[in-house]
């Protein structure tokens, strides 16, 4: 007997799954370059320095643009510092992340490494202690194909085609008191309109990413994206949003149900940005960025990582490298969920971050690179997600939650790719105790076949990776995973998240 139902309908299509949902984060922050992406006395350091392992890595990871060079990072940055001969460009001290930053990588390493994992770069402008001409000279820098001072600039620098960068980040976490040049609501949208005028000047095709609120617990959640799209509504293309989440108190249950609190911050933004289009009288639509978002244990940051010291600058320390476990990566699954459910309005993602810090792959210098546990989630999802995300009906038993009251057990969604006729089917269950047997409706598909199933789980949620145990976990078949006549039935473990790949005829 099944406990859960979940009916797919093909026709309850929530929108068309854009490949930047599975974007990814590189900060100049910590070892995330740095003995992260860049090590060139590395074992398998390529002619520019980059680690293949790695590299080979991130693009089994499928991750499809990257948002660079911040982040905090970016509110202090000087864009000029990173380009020209090496040995010319200054080391800065990044008041971010009370290190020093030697600028060996910079834009035109950083795109040489897009290059070599196939993705896009997502770039982000120093709206902090900089404003509207320098955001114009490194886009002349960065788009201009010839003819002028900078871009002819670009090209004695190694680069004679331009870089083409499409999306652009107008600051980062400007409503935060800690952000470099933080600014009201007010002040901030008046320079974001203005930046984004003048860069549609010289390239009116741009996507603009405008700040949001950096987390919806800000006291001025809502607001902000309010005053900053009345400002700014006609000039940009996406509002960003950034959450994280972690187990506080030992209350794992609550954790395991963060997605419900991406969901309602979704659907709040959403809203905000429809009312301000109608009390503008506006017709275009601005969907959202959700540019940073993970499993981040940002009080264990606050307790033990923090640098400092006047004379204290180190050159890639080690900070917020998180060890995730099989919890986080449940978490981590459940929220693609939710971006997927969300797919008609988050049409970019950046899982933050990439390598070290915060991130689903870590190394060791001179030595390995691994997968953490919330490594695989991803990578699964960005593979399989293809063609639109569709709506699924879940009926499921609840449990109680101290966060946010009573939640279901089971949360999924669908994928439908019309082309290869392809159906995928993400699911979590979030009891820390119960199995739970889920019956799939998928009788509007004709008959189906399995391709694959996986499932990441273990007896103890709080196992991980490591560099002395690198596979301790990861996903297995599910072999509980059977047909019937337009039924798809599976059992959830505990604590669990499961994908399935399904072929059909219709």
């Amino acid at each position: 007997m099944t406990d859960t139902s979940i009916i797919v309908n093909a026709q309850r299509i929530i929108g068309q799954v854009n490949r930047r949902l599975f974007g990814s984060f590189v900060e100049h922050l910590g070892r995330s370059v740095y003995d992260g992406i860049y090590e060139p006395m590395h074992p398998t350091a390529d002619e520019d320095g980059f680690r293949t392992d790695v590299i080979e890595l991130v693009r089994e990871l499928g991750v499809s643009a990257i948002r660079y060079p911040g982040g905090n990072f970016v509110s202090g940055f000087k864009w000029e510092d990173s380009v020209g001969p090496r040995e010319q460009r200054p080391a800065r001290l990044n008041l971010a992340w009370h290190s020093t930053e030697s600028n060996e990588v910079g834009l035109h390493e950083f795109s040489r490494w897009l290059e070599k994992i196939d993705s896009e770069l997502m770039l982000a402008i120093n709206l902090g202690t900089r404003g509207v001409a320098e955001a114009l000279e490194l886009l002349e820098y960065t788009n201009i194909d010839s003819g002028t001072h900078l871009a002819d600039q670009r090209a004695v620098n190694g680069r004679p085609q331009s870089f083409n960068v499409r999306m652009w980040c107008l600051g980062n976490e400007m409503d935060g008191p800690w952000q470099l040049g933080h600014r009201s609501a007010d002040d901030y949208g008046k320079l974001a309109s203005q930046t984004a005028k003048a860069l549609r000047q010289l390239d009116p095709d741009l996507e603009l990413v405008i700040c949001g609120s950096s987390s919806a617990q800000m006291p001025t959640f809502g607001e902000w994206e309010r005053v900053v799209l009345t400002h700014a509504f006609e000039d940009v293309d996406f509002i960003s949003c950034h959450a994280y989440y972690e187990e506080k108190n030992n209350d794992l249950k609550s954790f395991l149900a963060s997605a419900v609190n991406m969901d309602h911050f979704i659907d709040s933004v959403i809203s905000t940005i429809d009312n301000v289009r109608a009390t503008l009288g506006g017709t275009k639509t601005i969907n959202i960025s959700f540019d940073e978002w993970n499993v981040w244990y940002l009080q264990r940051f606050n307790a033990v990582d923090k640098i400092t010291g006047a004379q204290n600058w180190p050159h890639a320390p080690r900070i917020l490298e998180d060890v995730y476990t099989v919890a986080d990566a449940v978490v981590v699954g459940s929220l693609l969920i939710s971006l997927l459910k969300h797919a008609d309005r988050v049409t970019s993602a950046s899982l933050a971050q990439l390598v070290n810090v915060i991130a689903p792959i870590m190394t060791e210098p001179g030595g390995a690179a691994w997968r953490q546990t919330i490594y695989f989630p991803f990578a699964l999802t960005s593979r399989l997600a293809i063609g639109t995300a569709l709506d699924v009906d879940v009926r499921s038993p609840t449990y109680e939650t101290m966060d946010y009251g009573s939640v279901p057990q089971v949360d999924a969604v669908a994928t439908h790719d019309t082309a290869s006729g392809k159906v995928s089917i993400f699911l979590v269950n979030r009891s820390s105790t119960e199995s739970r047997d889920v019956a799939i409706d998928v009788s509007t598909f004709g008959a189906v076949s399995i391709l694959e199933t996986h499932t990441l789980n273990a007896d103890d949620p709080y196992l991980a990776n490591t560099l002395a145990q690198p596979e301790k976990v990861k996903p297995q078949r599910n072999n509980s995973v059977s047909i019937g006549v337009g039924i798809v039935t599976v059992t959830l473990p505990p604590i669990s998240w499961t994908a399935i790949s399904l072929g059909t005829t219709a």
